[in-house]
């Protein structure tokens, strides 16, 4: 039957499998929630947009499938934008939809008005288009989720006017049959495989794109040694010999990729971030395999190049391997040395983290999910927390955003009820999105906060001291967390040492309620 189009949305999102929404309503909006209930669907309300962005994104990380979030016109969609710019750099999959006024040109002084809202939310996103039209709303909806399934998956933004979302519209059309990715075959691959033929030290690295629970086979079949950018941690489970883990920015990771006599890298966009250095450090072949066309041509200068998704790569280099001898340039001690050396630099960098970071991993189980923030805890974790499964650890790379950790950790929790789900902040950047945890309350999660406390910016007093600048501006007067957590109805522990860190972190996983565990350097 017809219904407003702001109805009909929720339910063709819902046809898409769709089952959890998270905004704020507004009267710009408000059309979009009248089908929500209807629908059968979950609408999470968040305290800010930037929140129901990051618990969108936090959903999407923890399921593979696409976050959706509802927004107003204006400073909805801009307080939005961030968490927007977060999933592009780090390929989730986002839809948010947003009302726009109907005349923006002719018309001065309307509430909520932009000079381009749309222009604005095309800086962050993969596309940003606005529907003018019910037909054309289903149109970009249908387009959205195709991309997500046989393209790099980014955040989208549909913008439709408000008189189109009160005005009655047919029902969308029934969902179509998923468009199938081209899938790399074993003759694909041969180019790879005659390499790996005569290689004697070859050189995996995976990305957050290598999706494929085959890559702990292939390594040990094949005999090679390999790398994990952040993203792709876990992706070889733990305990294999010849890992070097994620820890390619140490900068004497170039030396050994230099030494490697083939270098594969799958998923991997080798960019700033993943490596902290302008070159990769190889001066043997290079096979790169990615989605996107511009990772496939930057200036690593590839050799080969597949444009192909890390799960067909993967299955179709196991296929055709069985003839491959295993390498033997290689050996465990080469690469228990080299970790061990990184592993001290890294807590000679930041000095008593890397303790605290041994301790929180014993206490938490293997499976759980880790949302962390711009923090140097979390810095410090990406290089010597070895993850046991893949996509367990999620941190805003790339767009490096404030205030990610905790609603992307409701978002996962929401995802994975009766799964640990766990957030790991800083004290300054908890400022930006505190006001979450009234969420996650509400929602009666289990969620551990651990909050990394110093009392200032220390990476940045860091930085400045070592740019012989005099640190100021890097001390923020802190409340007490504690009592703030228990004022939003959530439970609350501040240790004094280790085991008491430990005991805390096991009880929040079975609390009926988030608590907060305000951890600070002098734990350790």
């Amino acid at each position: 039957m017809k219904r407003p189009l702001g109805a009909q949305i929720s339910h063709m999102l819902k046809d898409r499998g769709v089952d959890v929404i998270f905004g704020i309503p507004g009267v710009h909006n408000q059309e979009l929630y009248r089908g929500i209930e209807e629908a059968g669907l979950t609408h999470v309300l968040t305290r800010h947009e930037q929140g129901a962005g990051f618990m969108a994104d936090g959903y999407a990380r923890a399921t593979g499938k696409p976050g959706v979030a509802y927004v107003i016109t204006g400073p909805g969609l801009c307080n939005i934008m961030t968490p927007m710019g977060q999933a592009y750099s780090d390929s989730v999959p986002m839809l948010v939809v947003s009302s726009c006024l109907d005349e923006t040109q002719a018309v001065h002084g309307q509430l909520h008005q932009m000079k381009d809202q749309c222009g604005a939310a095309d800086t962050v996103a993969d596309w940003s288009c606005q529907a003018n039209t019910a037909q054309a709303a289903y149109g970009l909806i249908e387009r959205a989720f195709e991309e997500f399934e046989l393209s790099r998956p980014r955040p989208k933004h549909l913008q439709v006017p408000i008189s189109q979302l009160e005005a009655d519209a047919d029902p969308a059309p029934f969902p179509n049959q998923p468009a199938l990715r081209t899938k790399v075959l074993p003759p694909d691959v041969a180019p790879v495989v005659s390499l790996l033929n005569i290689a004697r030290r070859p050189l995996f690295i995976l990305g957050g794109g290598a999706r494929s629970n085959l890559w702990r086979q292939i390594l040990t079949e094949l005999g090679a040694a390999c790398f994990t950018t952040y993203a792709g941690r876990g992706l070889v489970g733990l305990g294999y010999e010849l890992d070097f883990g994620a820890t390619l920015p140490r900068p004497a990771s170039a030396e050994v990729i230099g030494s490697a006599d083939l270098v594969v890298a799958v998923g991997a966009e080798l960019g700033e971030v993943d490596l902290w250095r302008d070159t990769l450090g190889h001066s043997a072949q290079l096979v790169r395999v990615d989605l996107d066309p511009k990772v496939l041509g930057d200036h690593h200068h590839a050799g080969i190049k597949l444009q192909a998704d890390g799960e067909s790569f993967a299955k179709a280099l196991w296929a055709a391997i069985d003839s491959v001898k295993p390498a033997t340039g290689w050996t465990p001690a080469e690469v228990s040395q080299a970790r061990s050396r990184w592993k001290a630099e890294v807590g000679a960098e930041r000095p008593g983290i890397v303790p605290v970071l041994d301790a929180l991993r014993d206490a938490m189980p293997a499976d759980t999910m880790i949302y962390s923030d711009m923090t140097q805890i979390a810095y410090v974790a990406k290089e010597v927390w070895d993850m046991a499964y893949p996509y367990h650890w999620h941190h805003p790379t790339g767009f490096g955003t404030l205030g990610y950790a905790l609603p992307a950790a409701i978002g996962g929790a929401v995802a994975r009820r009766g799964k640990p789900t766990a957030a790991i902040a800083g004290d300054y950047g908890f400022h930006y999105t505190m006001m979450e945890l009234g969420v996650a309350v509400e929602l009666g999660l289990s969620l551990p906060i651990v909050l990394w406390d110093n009392g200032k910016l220390k990476e940045i007093e860091d930085s400045m001291v070592r740019g012989q600048i005099a640190p100021n501006a890097v001390v923020a007067r802190n409340p007490d967390f504690c009592k703030l957590a228990e004022a939003f109805g959530a439970l609350s522990a501040a240790p004094s040492n280790l085991a008491e860190m430990q005991a805390a972190v096991r009880s929040a996983f079975d609390a009926p309620v988030p608590t907060l565990i305000r951890v600070t350097p002098d734990i350790v």
